[in-house]
């Protein structure tokens, strides 16, 4: 028909570099514009309708863009079917993974070497999703249930999956006729690669869905559920099972993963199961000794002892009142760190007090710093 001899780009009003979302939202708004229920009765809004489709099922599928944007609309004629030239050979782009070393042989040389086996590709997987959820420490230590809102593509309800309006069905594929590949020779080889007009499936839909243009699925938002275990950490993956983006024409979902990341915390900063917190306490404090009191996050208050003389950076460990196990037992230690705090503002008193310590001081009371000034005299013969 000489709707499908029109360029493929032009008919989606795009450059022959635009990218997928490019792609994709021309579509969207064009198949907007020229959808059958929106223009009833009007022959020539069908045809565009059916004419943007057949486009954007070419140009959104890298195999049969590489094709088309090498050969044109000859890529998906019978002449295409083997003979010389090459055929589909610098065109093809892996989106996947080969998996096995059998599957690339089975991929390069398909048949030629005596595989048998049939060509047409297995129904593709839906893509897994990744969603990025940020929670406090205090719920990272507790756990906690939540809900969350994501767009995904989810099976068409309308044609059930399928991709076909109801009522229709698909049909065998004029190019690899049923086989799902084509073989094209390459030097002394003949390559077998999948379809590009059917994608490896064997067969088209001759009248796509216009709920979900073919696809047999639709974006969606959905609800979901989500259990944060105790102990979980930035870089955290709590995988959904199913709950990707749906597969294409009834082909299994993919997988959700919730990508934790902790919000830092204005006391304590954390490393593992090891909670850490810089604590003041005063010069007499340090020089008496005493104790300070620590709020848990459980709710409960850690005394931390601090012994008479204790210097600045001296760490103090509080065995087990750190972070969760994730999926353990237990929990880490906390790590005080002491900062011991120069008074800045005395009453005539208090300096009267420390004078008189001052007049007392024999040098016994700071050992390292007599040692250090030791050392500089002996350093500078003073």
């Amino acid at each position: 028909m000489a709707a499908t001899q029109l360029d493929y780009y032009q008919t989606l009003e795009v450059s022959r570099d635009a990218d997928g979302a490019t792609l994709k939202s021309a579509y969207r708004k064009l198949a907007m514009k020229f959808h059958p229920d929106r223009n009833p009765g009007d022959a020539g809004a069908e045809a565009r309708f059916k004419a943007c489709n057949e486009a954007y099922e070419c140009l959104k599928d890298p195999q049969k863009r590489a094709a088309y944007d090498r050969f044109g609309h000859e890529a998906f004629t019978q002449g295409m079917n083997g003979g010389g030239g090459g055929g589909f050979g610098g065109g093809r782009g892996h989106q996947g993974d080969f998996g096995d070393i059998g599957d690339i042989f089975e991929t390069i040389f398909g048949s030629a070497f005596g595989g048998g086996g049939s060509a047409r590709q297995q129904q593709r997987r839906g893509a897994d999703l990744r969603y990025d959820m940020q929670v406090t420490l205090e719920e990272a230590f507790d756990g906690k249930s939540t809900e969350i809102e994501i767009e995904v593509s989810q099976s068409c309800e309308t044609c059930d999956g399928s991709g076909a309006t109801p009522g229709t069905g698909e049909r065998q594929c004029n190019l690899c006729h049923g086989q799902g590949a084509v073989r094209a020779k390459q030097g002394l080889f003949v390559v077998e690669r999948p379809c590009p007009t059917c994608g490896g499936r064997g067969s088209v839909i001759e009248d796509p869905c216009g709920d979900c243009r073919g696809e047999g699925r639709v974006d969606q938002p959905q609800a979901l559920s989500v259990e944060i275990p105790p102990g979980v950490d930035t870089g955290t993956r709590i995988r959904l099972s199913g709950k990707g983006e749906a597969g294409q024409r009834g082909a299994p979902s993919g997988d959700l993963y919730i990508f934790i990341h902790v919000r830092d915390h204005e006391v304590f900063m954390r490393e593992g199961t090891t909670l850490a917190a810089r604590i003041p306490v005063s010069f007499t404090t340090a020089a008496l000794g005493g104790s300070v009191d620590i709020p848990d996050l459980d709710g409960s208050t850690n005394t931390v002892d601090i012994p008479a003389g204790i210097q600045s950076g001296k760490q103090l460990r509080v065995r087990g009142a750190g972070m969760p196990v994730l999926q353990g037992r237990g929990r880490g230690d906390l790590v005080v760190e002491i900062a011991v705090e120069t008074p800045t503002k005395l009453s005539r008193q208090q300096k009267d007090i420390l004078q008189q310590f001052r007049d007392t001081e024999t040098g016994d009371e700071c050992p390292e710093s007599k040692g250090f000034f030791s050392k500089l005299k002996d350093a500078f013969g003073a």
